[in-house]
């Protein structure tokens, strides 16, 4: 079975983003396929490098990187959503004229059809909302 994950919460707003994050490793503990998991709406804050979480806090941006890194999940990231949030990475930086972005891989600005494809793809879409 192959699963891809939607999460529409912010990290240390909601409990979206750390119920999509243990949900994901279950998943993938249980033997099943994590394609990729989207961040839609506020969910686009996971992926900013400029998120500091308090010490006794979770790094839910390093916790997701290690997803990808350990399993190959890819992190994709609504661009629309993102850039209205102000978050950029190195090639949309450039193209609006920014100095500095804070969206880096393993994070990938993607567009809403990457989401229908991954509807199409995988047996189930699980959505974590606020």
């Amino acid at each position: 079975m192959r699963y891809a994950l939607l999460v529409m919460g912010a990290p240390y707003v909601s409990q979206a983003p750390y119920s999509a994050l243990r949900f994901a490793h279950a998943v993938i503990g249980q033997g099943y396929d994590l394609e990729s998991v989207f961040f839609y709406h506020e969910g686009v804050h996971n992926a900013s490098s400029l998120v500091t979480p308090a010490q006794d806090a979770m790094c839910l941006r390093s916790a997701w990187k290690a997803l990808h890194q350990q399993y190959g999940v890819n992190l994709d990231v609504c661009i629309a959503a993102a850039l209205q949030r102000g978050l950029v990475d190195s090639a949309e930086a450039k193209r609006h004229r920014y100095s500095a972005y804070n969206v880096e891989p393993p994070f990938e600005l993607t567009g809403l059809g990457q989401l229908i494809a991954l509807q199409q793809r995988c047996d189930r879409l699980i959505t974590f909302a606020p």
